[in-house]
């Protein structure tokens, strides 16, 4: 896996319009880990791709109705299969984290690269992701070096009370310890 010019190579593409630039200055230094399904608990269906380019329909489906007005991104998915889609320039801002805070600092969209996975925080996630998750983090710390491994969170760490995810189905030891793996 590699990167070039912020843009992940050989990988499916679809752009984001919600997104914006990061503030000057700022360093990119933080990893957010999260996860999404469409409606709740389904898979595989594109709706995620559709509520990241809004082309979501409210008429689809009840739930759909109550998340339409969101403008909501992320720098990359990685579905069941382990197949990734990048909808914003890593350089870029993507509108993940919402109202966040690490280690006092606010804004954490500002400062950070979020990656969604498809899943739920009660369904345990595939194989196929964690290797693929595991492979994107670890050449998203060789491009953006401030991230290290401390600054690898979850949705809920950055915005506890208000964000679960990824939730308790996220296998964090495992997830490291398939980095320390890939370090080899």
């Amino acid at each position: 896996m590699k990167i070039n010019n912020a843009w992940l190579e050989n990988i499916k593409r679809t752009v984001s319009d919600n997104f914006d630039a990061r503030p000057a200055g700022v360093e990119i230094n933080l990893l957010v880990i999260h996860n999404i399904s469409l409606p709740p608990g389904e898979f595989g269906n594109g709706n995620i791709e559709k509520l990241f380019t809004n082309q979501l329909l409210a008429t689809a489906h009840p739930y759909f109705a109550t998340i339409l007005p969101l403008k909501v991104s992320s720098h990359v998915l990685i579905d069941r299969e382990g197949v990734l889609t990048q909808f914003v320039s890593f350089n870029d801002r993507a509108w993940h984290a919402g109202v966040s805070e690490f280690q006092g600092q606010p804004a954490c969209n500002d400062y950070s690269i979020g990656i969604e996975l498809e899943g739920t925080d009660n369904t345990a996630y595939t194989d196929k992701q964690y290797q693929a998750l595991a492979e994107l983090t670890r050449c998203l710390m060789q491009y953006y070096p401030e991230i290290t491994l401390d600054r690898i969170k979850g949705h809920s760490d950055i915005a506890p009370g208000r964000k679960t995810d990824p939730g308790v189905a996220f296998d964090w030891v495992y997830f490291r310890t398939l980095l320390q793996q890939t370090e080899n």
